[in-house]
């Protein structure tokens, strides 16, 4: 009995210590709070596993970097482009995780631009980037939305430039054609 009590006491103690999460900024929704982040998490994470993410249609492409940090490796399925669904982005975003695998590290949704009087779209409240270029050859230009649901960005949930992720040194010719799009 009082060993009982003892593991739920000390259980309880354990809880109250460790702090609740919060979110980048105060202003931002917190992806375990939010019920569409909270689906756009649970939808995505089986992705973490990347070979589901090309069994789904998601196609591999460059790695964007900047001064300011990194998008990763963009990972596009265009029959998704335009979804505005929490659980349906037309991007994942992966960066390389040191075994010869990818990691998950956020999320995005690509509208293509319909036409010069076009709404920006908006998602989780906030307000899409662009429009932009396309990423690669036959991308159409676009707006976008990046959510860092499973790496933290300093500069918010929603910050299009991750400076704790990485490209790799190869890719980085590659990316500095990109530098000068808006947004990207």
């Amino acid at each position: 009995m009082i060993a009982r009590l003892a593991g739920a006491a000390l259980a309880l103690v354990s809880a109250l210590a460790v702090p609740a999460s919060t979110p980048a900024h105060a202003t931002e929704q917190d992806i375990f709070t939010d019920p569409q982040l909270t689906a756009a998490y649970v939808a995505t994470a089986q992705y973490r596993y990347e070979p589901l993410a090309t069994a789904d249609g998601y196609e591999p492409h460059l790695c964007l970097a900047r001064a300011q940090g990194a998008m990763g490796f963009h990972y596009f399925n265009e029959s998704r482009f335009g979804s505005l669904d929490p659980k349906k982005p037309g991007g994942l975003l992966y960066e390389n995780s040191g075994n010869g695998k990818r990691r998950l590290v956020g999320v995005e949704w690509v509208v293509p631009v319909t036409g010069k009087n076009m709404k920006r779209p908006r998602l989780f409240g906030q307000d899409f980037q662009g429009p932009m270029a396309g990423h690669y050859p036959g991308m159409p230009t676009h707006y976008d939305l990046h959510v860092w649901l499973y790496k933290k960005n300093p500069r918010g949930l929603f910050f299009q430039w991750n400076p704790n992720v990485k490209c790799p040194a190869s890719t980085k010719p590659a990316t500095q054609g990109m530098s000068g799009m808006s947004g990207h």
